[in-house]
């Protein structure tokens, strides 16, 4: 069944270099008026050899084997998805947002076990403490996403001509095939008002009063980390799942704004003026909060996640018994 759907894509997508991006299709359990563009990119393909999609292929064919299926998501916030996956799979448990169940640990338990890829830099939580609530633009598109040297000077110019305080992480590999060296013009216009760092701890600082919104590139982690703290996302999404998360952010859950790929300074400072002073951010903010409250409720004791997670420990304990006894 899953390789049918994943084929039927494939044949779609011969639209891609018809420029026909903006072709919807229907034929997916769950998914309703989806556009090709909001596939992710290891199925948006034409070359049916690539090493991507015949992974994912066997991946999906595989799970017809599995004894349960285990999805970062919660109930609420992904239902009808969830409903068209059930008939289609072995057993299919929510179980997140996993980041939750964290505080749920004990002191002296493996809590300090971090999962980045990037040494975290903590002193932005100082420069955050004295900034008002809602007020400062976090930047972060994750740790594989790279730029072009004049997509960074126009995000770079929009958030400095927004004149709105920000966090900007950026690693040394974001730019392609160059350093990420910021003109000279644009650290002295916000020297006041912007701090850059190579990498934090990102559900700290999407947790602290100040953060007004998320810069993205609506990785699934950041999508679900951002909504979990309450916080809406520019959403700039650039390869595999992030064009989907896009799509349910901005269409589905209310709580993103997506900034086209060429990027441009004036419409990256009217989106962050938008999401931090306008009445369209204001109502994306009370969205998230609303998400943030069903995450925390999913997670919680008798909650959807942890009675699903309960439950998948249960299929587990069972099959490992029936081995036994075989």
């Amino acid at each position: 069944m899953f390789n049918d759907i994943f084929l039927t894509i494939y044949a779609d997508s011969s639209y891609l270099s018809n420029g026909y991006l903006d072709t919807t299709v229907d034929c997916i359990p769950g998914l309703k008026n989806i556009r090709l563009r909001e596939f992710p990119t290891s199925i948006r393909t034409t070359d049916i050899n690539d090493p991507m999609l015949n992974f994912i292929l066997g991946e999906t064919e595989r799970t017809s084997k599995s004894s349960a299926i285990i999805f970062n998501t919660f109930d609420a916030l992904e239902a009808e998805v969830l409903n068209a996956l059930s008939p289609l799979c072995p057993p299919v448990y929510a179980i997140g947002p996993v980041h939750l169940f964290i505080d749920q640990l004990p002191e002296n338990s493996l809590k300090f076990i971090r999962g980045n890829l990037w040494k975290e830099e903590t002193e932005c939580l100082e420069w955050l403490n004295p900034k008002k609530r809602n007020s400062v633009v976090y930047v972060n598109f994750g740790s594989i996403t790279v730029l072009t040297p004049q997509q960074l000077v126009e995000f770079a110019w929009g958030l400095a001509n927004s004149k709105k305080n920000f966090v900007w992480i950026i690693r040394s590999d974001t730019v392609v095939g160059d350093s990420a060296n910021l003109p000279s013009e644009f650290v002295e216009e916000t020297k006041e008002r912007g701090l850059i760092a190579s990498w934090c701890p990102q559900e700290q600082v999407l947790n602290h009063p100040s953060i007004g919104v998320f810069l993205t590139h609506c990785g699934w982690n950041s999508t679900i980390e951002s909504m979990s703290c309450g916080v809406p996302m520019i959403c700039w999404p650039f390869f595999a799942d992030q064009f989907i998360n896009c799509r349910f952010s901005c269409t589905e859950w209310g709580v993103g704004l997506e900034i086209d790929n060429n990027v441009d300074r004036v419409e990256v400072e009217k989106i962050v003026r938008e999401l931090i002073d306008g009445e369209k951010g204001k109502k994306m903010k009370n969205k998230a909060v609303e998400w943030m409250k069903k995450a925390e409720g999913a997670t919680g004791i008798n909650g959807s996640s942890h009675l699903n997670f309960d439950k998948f420990v249960e299929v587990l304990l069972s099959k490992k018994n029936n081995n036994m006894m075989a």
